[in-house]
């Protein structure tokens, strides 16, 4: 009994944060610096900042296939394969789909990266904030559940994450896209200026701007600045970009206070019905399948949208026969992704005189949404709206006429410009798209794998006509020619924004989570990821899971000092 008890007291923290990507990576952070024990569990391999990073320094030629994509690669990587950010020199990033199942019940690709700092090595870093736009929809247009908060809720929280990370970006005034903490913009090249100003002078509703982006456009905090290599997925040595790995689970570990363990699959969490709390979490050692028990007094569940979801659903107890938390019956529902690979472009006669001048800027041009916006944008077929993203540059000549040097010399002339945009758009929360476990097909592990059943219905499909034919119209009245559109129409989940399983809401009877984030049933249990999300508005949303995030933990540890939790 005295080993049980001091094996117990060896394996108790104060806070237990589950998955180290971009929202468990601050909810590292910050119980750390707010003086909590904290463990820190990653299902996947330790990644170490810079040393890990193995083919950031390489150069095409240095690479077996010169960054092509291999049989064997294909083989192992079916779906991983299929994002803009795989190659052969990220593979290492992304999950094993062989090793790694789920279930397609209709069209989804689940895009993963499992090892310390998830997909926050990866991630494409646009970060923009929502405004009351976003916040209000559900209430007004009557699609889900109406959130808990309002844009004046977490307006403080996405100012703190801005200072932190480094956000460079161009200040507009938009209501639907409030400004934040701004580092210098990137530059738009010549031809993205003008058909900035093009679009200004065209229109009354819309803007054109530079992205809005994780890059540090001058040194923070003995950070970067970026370097403008553009090689952003192999992990960056610079750390010019935000990531778990380089800013972070830094700063947690500085303060003594973080335990991080990787390779550790978490179960299940352990709940106490007498104390109506969780007490802890039970994980599986990836390597030797040895389980283990970890207590706490706050736990933290980032472990991804439909990692969270996993965890959840098989957290079955008497209490909750269905899944931790699930008294509203929601868990699991209401998956959303956004929809794109849908836009236009084109190229342009002129500045045959000039280059782009922004080397090879990680980052492109933003067209914030301008489509239902107030009653004179209002559209009769859909609700909510898009965005877009794109850039322009110039290619390779054309011509390849002659052989050798003339060959050569032909092909090192600069092409004509070019122009392209693409849509974002947002995905409706629909009760019908959700993720189940299913206990017949286990994976590797003897799990039960995921059956994901996520579509995208006919608000979506109204709004991606617009999407095509808005983009044609807007390069037409800039001057571009040979305007082509295009819909390559991707499925759920290779936007890689999935979210919305385990709803933030104002009544349990309809929401999984409260106003700050803690599970209705189990308040000293807190869900900051994607999962949380009760609509999907139509920017990328890693900011406000960040800002949710730490407005979570400063609740939590004030609620812990009163006693509350």
């Amino acid at each position: 009994m005295n080993l049980n008890i001091k094996a117990e007291q060896q394996h108790t923290y104060d806070a237990i944060v589950v998955g180290s990507g971009i929202s468990g990576g601050w909810a590292a952070k910050e119980l750390c610096e707010k003086g909590l024990k904290t463990l820190v569990l990653e299902r996947g391999r330790e990644v170490t900042h810079v040393k890990d990073y193995t083919t950031a320094m390489m150069d095409p030629w240095e690479f077996k296939y010169h960054l092509g994509t291999s049989n064997e690669m294909r083989e192992k990587y079916p779906i991983q394969s299929r994002c803009y950010a795989f190659d052969e020199a990220t593979q290492q990033f992304w999950v094993n789909d062989k090793e790694n199942p789920y279930n397609e019940i209709k069209p989804f690709n689940w895009l993963r990266g499992y090892q310390v700092g998830g997909r926050s090595l990866m991630w494409g870093r646009q970060v923009y904030r929502w405004s009351d736009l976003d916040f209000e929809a559900n209430l007004k247009d009557g699609h889900g559940v109406d959130w808990p908060i309002r844009y004046k809720d977490l307006a403080p929280w996405y100012s703190y994450v801005e200072s932190y990370i480094g956000v460079s970006g161009q200040a507009e005034g938009l209501p639907q896209l409030p400004d934040g903490v701004f580092l210098p913009p990137m530059e738009m090249n010549c031809l993205e200026k003008h058909v900035a100003a093009r679009i200004k002078e065209k229109y009354q509703d819309r803007i054109m701007t530079i992205g809005r982006a994780a890059h540090l456009t001058k040194g923070l905090n003995n950070r970067g600045p970026c370097q403008y290599r553009n090689l952003c997925a192999r992990g960056c040595p610079f750390t010019g970009y935000f990531s778990s790995n380089g800013v972070t689970l830094p700063a947690a570990a500085a303060t003594g206070n973080l335990t991080l363990r990787p390779d550790s699959i978490v179960l299940e969490i352990l709940y106490d019905k007498d104390k109506s709390k969780a007490t802890g979490v039970r994980i599986m050692d990836a390597h030797t399948l040895q389980t283990t028990e970890y207590y706490a007094d706050l736990i933290f569940l980032n472990a991804s949208t439909l990692g969270t979801s996993w965890v959840m659903l098989n957290s079955v107890s008497d209490r909750f026969p269905n899944g931790f938390g699930n008294d509203s019956g929601q868990l699991g529902h209401n998956l959303m992704d956004h929809h794109f690979g849908v836009g236009a472009g084109g190229d342009f006669d002129g500045f045959e005189d000039q280059y782009t001048n922004s080397g090879r800027r990680p980052n492109g041009i933003y067209i914030p949404r301008f489509r239902n916006v107030n009653e004179q944008t209002k559209q009769g077929d859909y609700v909510r709206g898009f965005g877009y993203q794109g850039g322009a540059g110039r290619g390779r000549g054309t011509s390849f006429d002659g052989i050798g040097v003339a060959l050569k010399v032909a092909q090192s002339e600069p092409g004509k410009w070019g122009m392209g945009i693409g849509a974002w758009g947002e995905h409706l929360p629909y009760f019908e798209n959700k993720v189940s476990l299913n206990q017949a097909k286990k994976d590797k592990y003897g799990l039960a794998t995921l059956d994901i059943d996520c579509t995208f219905k006919e608000n979506e499909q109204a709004m991606r006509k617009d999407m095509q034919e808005s983009a044609k119209e807007m390069l037409e009245a800039a001057g571009i020619k040979n305007i082509y559109g295009y819909d390559s129409a991707p499925p759920p989940g290779h936007c890689i924004h999935e979210m919305g399983t385990a709803r933030m809401g104002r009544d349990p009877k309809t929401s999984v989570l409260n106003d700050f984030n803690q599970v209705h049933a189990a308040k000293n249990v807190f869900i900051t990821d994607g999962s949380c999300m009760a609509s999907s508005s139509c920017v990328n949303p890693s900011i406000t899971y960040m800002a949710l995030t730490a407005r979570a933990c400063d609740h939590a540890v004030k609620e812990k000092k009163k006693g509350n939790i």
